[in-house]
Parts: structure tokens; C-alpha cells; sequence
């Protein structure tokens, strides 16, 4: 079985949650007897989680606002016609339509992955209807099967009169060996963190990702714990200057850091220091980060928009609504009680471990590509 993924960026800054998807599943595959897994990307920056090699052939970007591939037609279309399954992750990407040309025309089936993607939502809205008129609901809706991350992407799929039975759930995973680093001061020390509790937060300064509504929570509940800092750890997506500007209106310098992003050890350590993660997200498809912090015995406050229900009912996690004082109240409610910490961190680590590896997603994969071949 050769399978194909295709995805606009390995880089773990401006790639996000897919990229680390695509590097581990194909890096998962690679273990798994009978299977052979290759990543077709563009090279958008030198920071490729994965290096290129045979396996993974990373295409010159053009230009990096728009994540444009430059035209090696010859070398996607041979990768293409390599693969018995090509699985597409994202949507809004110039490769997904290139790579579902070739398989259109080489008769190789492909599976679709929007990962939370299928919203029209923030920056560029006029653009995305364009592109779903021109050629994004063509692609969904001839996709073999369609991969969702969490139940709740089910219904943008049907807007794409995708079938339900063509519909399947594969799950975010994590790397359990890449978060066994436990010495939290060496975050600690990168940032010059002179305390030991602070809430912290993973992914993109985005307005999407709700920093600003963390922000606001934090303020509410500063002057109650004196103590307490607050950590943001990811790359500016748009949000850093009004963040900056906010925490310099309140006097709160001192407590609040903004740490870039972070990564391997780094990141381990950032994530076994924190006394809570809080995803404050207004649109989430699984966050991969609530995963990473649950291993990690961490445990986690996250909005309901963030599709992760099997967590929270689980008790492994606290679903919050998404406003600033409902998190601070849950936030408030988790600080004030060491116990109620310490036993939604051990259930975090257990259900996290027992549910959610990327050996566990990567075998669901591998199911779904043999049903759509031996169903040609």
C-alpha cells in the first residue's frame, strides 16, 4: 500500500497543527508492515520538521503569503501516479488543487482531510468563496473519503454533499516519546521566569486561537493570584502588538511573557512546568495541544468550540464557553483547588495515553486507504 500526503507545509511555525499531523502519521505508517508512506510539501522556510530525502519531497515556494508551489509538474505528477491512495490535509492551498488534478487524471483516489480548515473564517473570506466556487467544492465532494478530525466537521462536509458513509473519524495523536524531557527549568531559563506557576498557551497569536480572550481572563483573576504569570508560547499570527499593548495598559509586564515559538525539549519542559494549558480558541478541529499537555499529566481548560468532547467527558479536561469570564471562572475554580489539579492531571495522562497515539491514528489511516481501494 503507497500512500501519498499531501500537505502545504512541514514547517512547525507556519504549518501548525497539519503539519505536525502529516510528519507523524507518515512517520507512523513507515513502522507499519506492508505500508509505504511519502509527504509531498512545499519548502515555505528551511524549519521542515521533516528533512527532504526520498520520502519527502519538498516543492520551491514562490511566494510564502500564498503558499505557491513552483511548477515541478513532472515530479508531483510521478509521485502521484506512485500512490495507490493520496491523502490531501487542509483546503485553502494551491498544491491540494494541483495534486487533485494529477489524481483526477491518473485515476488514483484520494482522501480529504480539511482539518478544521472548511469554515470561511478571518483574514481573506472573499478569497475562500472564490476558491469553493472555483475549484474547493469539486475537490471535496470528489474525494474517495473524507477524514475528519472530530465528529463536529461532519456537518461542514455535508454542506459539500459529501456522503456520511464515505465520512470517517481519525483522531489527532501525540508523540509520547517527545515529551518525556521533565526539567522544567530550562524554559524557565530561556524566559527568565523567576516563578513556578503560570497558566500557559500553545499555538498561533491569532484572533482564531482567542489569546485576547485568555488576556482578558488573566486580568480578572491577577490581583486574586499575585503569583500567578501568564505564558504565551507560539509564533505572532496577527494578535502580538494588540497583546503587547494590552499587558502594557494594565501593568502586568512583569507577569506576562511571550515566549516565540517553541520546540523538542523546549517545549516538553514549557508544557510539565505549566499549572494549567487554557486553549481559549474560537474555532478548533482537536486541538493538538491539549494532547501534548495531557501526557505531559498537565491538565486542561479548553472552550467548546475546540471539538475535543470525548476529553471533557472523559473528566479529563474542564469545556469552558467561549468568553473571558466564564474562563476566568474555571480558571479560578482549578487554582483554588491543588487536588482537583492533580487527579484532572493523572486522568489527562491516562486517557491521552490510552486513546490518542499517533501508532493508534496512523493504523486507522491504513484501514480507510485498503476500504477505498478494494472498493474500485
Amino acid at each position: 500500500m503507497n500512500i501519498l500526503h499531501v500537505n502545504m507545509s512541514l514547517d512547525p511555525i507556519t504549518g501548525g497543527g497539519t503539519a505536525e499531523r502529516v510528519s507523524q502519521l507518515h512517520m507512523a505508517m513507515s513502522r507499519i508492515k506492508g505500508v509505504s508512506s511519502k509527504i509531498l510539501s512545499i519548502a515555505v522556510s528551511p524549519n521542515s520538521i521533516l528533512p527532504e530525502s526520498e520520502d519527502v519531497v519538498l516543492i520551491p515556494c514562490l511566494n510564502r503569503r500564498w503558499y505557491l508551489p513552483a511548477p515541478k509538474f513532472i515530479a508531483m505528477y510521478k509521485m502521484v501516479k506512485w500512490a495507490d491512495v493520496v491523502h490531501l490535509t487542509n483546503h485553502w492551498t494551491v498544491l491540494n488543487v494541483i495534486a487533485h488534478g494529477f489524481a483526477r487524471i491518473t485515476g488514483t483516489p484520494y482522501l480529504i482531510c480539511p482539518a478544521g480548515a472548511l469554515p470561511i473564517f478571518g483574514q481573506s473570506s472573499r478569497l475562500k468563496r472564490w476558491y469553493t466556487n472555483l475549484v474547493g467544492s469539486s475537490l471535496v465532494s470528489h474525494a474517495a473519503a473524507a477524514i475528519v478530525i472530530t465528529e463536529d466537521e461532519s456537518s461542514e462536509l455535508s454542506k459539500y454533499d459529501v456522503d456520511k458513509e464515505s465520512i470517517y473519524q481519525v483522531p489527532n495523536g501525540v508523540n509520547v516519546e517527545g515529551f518525556m524531557y521533565h526539567n522544567t527549568k530550562l524554559f524557565r531559563d530561556s524566559i527568565a521566569l523567576d516563578c513556578e506557576d503560570y497558566l500557559l498557551f500553545v499555538g498561533r497569536l491569532n484572533v482564531i486561537k482567542g489569546p485576547d480572550i485568555l488576556m482578558d481572563a488573566f486580568i480578572t483573576i491577577s490581583s486574586q493570584f499575585p503569583s500567578l504569570h501568564l505564558v504565551f508560547v507560539g509564533p505572532d499570527g496577527g494578535s502580538l502588538d494588540d497583546l503587547q499593548g494590552c499587558v502594557k495598559k494594565t501593568n502586568l509586564e512583569q507577569r506576562v511573557h511571550f515566549a516565540g515559538y517553541a520546540g523538542g525539549k523546549l517545549k516538553s519542559s514549557a508544557y510539565h512546568g505549566a499549572k494549567l494549558l487554557v486553549i481559549p480558541s474560537r474555532q478548533e478541529a482537536m486541538s493538538i495541544v491539549a494532547l501534548e499537555a495531557g501526557i505531559c499529566g498537565v491538565p486542561v481548560i479548553m472552550t467548546d468550540q475546540c471539538g475535543f468532547r470525548e476529553m471533557t467527558e472523559a473528566g479529563a479536561a474542564l469545556e469552558v464557553t467561549v468568553d473571558a469570564q466564564s474562563l476566568a471562572q474555571s480558571i479560578e475554580t482549578m487554582l483554588q483547588s491543588p487536588s482537583l489539579l492533580n487527579n484532572m492531571g493523572k486522568r489527562t495522562k491516562r486517557f491521552v495515553g490510552e486513546n490518542y497515539t499517533w501508532e493508534i491514528a496512523a493504523r486507522k489511516y491504513v484501514q480507510v486507504c485498503k476500504e477505498v481501494v478494494n472498493e474500485l
